[in-house]
């Protein structure tokens, strides 16, 4: 341990937090603030000033880490395949789903804060927090630290890329593709957020070329997106059958 993490660690006020990223991750916050705030639900958030003190923008900020990595370490790792695989995989890696599990796996529900009630209106909160927490290694250690971390205690231990090639698709990917390929026009509208059990419900609604086709609702857009890609894909395959 460098001595500035030691010093770090001694004077920390939440040294239980501090074991804890030390085991999963393999080092000591420096600034364990970081590491608070991406524990903290928006269910429980503070607002102080125009600050509101929730994890929702390190989610924002991790997410754009979390992509860049990931996108990264397959484009050198796979040196032959194309764009639609390297995409699928990546969208495997870093879905919600994949991170759900994941935070599961590090045993993150020990560790989110988040108001009492019914846990299913919590079930992306775990997810949520793993983007949040590479957002705050971003912050608290730089770029390629985090990357580092990413790779080394995240991709390469907790995740076969043999197995994701095997699950299910991404449907939300395959129905892009179909539609650059047949030159439709594919988007996704946002029909309705509401609060439901403490947390946004996200209702989204598939359009090609301009017609309505698989709605779904989730606790996040991506979720959302991925229901009604999947829904629209059926209903498109069964109109071609």
């Amino acid at each position: 341990m460098a001595l500035r993490d030691f010093f770090a660690y001694q004077l920390s006020k939440n040294k239980h937090l501090s074991e804890y990223i030390k085991n999963i991750l393999g080092f000591y916050p420096r600034n364990v603030a970081l590491y608070e705030l991406a524990f903290t639900h928006k269910s429980v958030s503070e607002t102080i000033g125009k600050n509101v003190l929730s994890n929702e923008r390190l989610e924002y900020l991790g997410d754009a880490v979390l992509e860049i990595v990931v996108a990264d370490y397959l484009f050198r790792l796979y040196p032959t395949e194309q764009e639609g695989f390297l995409t699928e995989m990546r969208s495997r890696i870093v879905s919600r789903s994949s991170l759900n599990k994941l935070s599961m796996k590090l045993g993150f529900d020990d560790y989110i804060k988040h108001a009492p009630g019914n846990n299913t209106g919590f079930r992306q909160a775990g997810g949520n927090a793993f983007e949040a927490l590479m957002g705050a290694i971003y912050l608290d250690r730089g770029f390629n630290f985090a990357k580092r971390v990413i790779i080394n205690r995240i991709i390469k231990v907790h995740i076969d890329l043999d197995q994701l090639q095997q699950t299910d698709v991404n449907f939300k990917s395959k129905l892009l593709e179909w539609s650059q390929k047949t030159r439709k026009h594919v988007e996704f509208r946002m029909l309705e957020e509401k609060i439901e059990n403490h947390s946004k419900l996200y209702v989204v609604q598939a359009f090609v070329d301009g017609e309505p086709y698989g709605k779904a609702s989730n606790y996040s857009i991506k979720g959302a997106e991925q229901l009604a890609a999947e829904k629209t894909w059926n209903m498109l395959f069964d109109e071609n059958d």
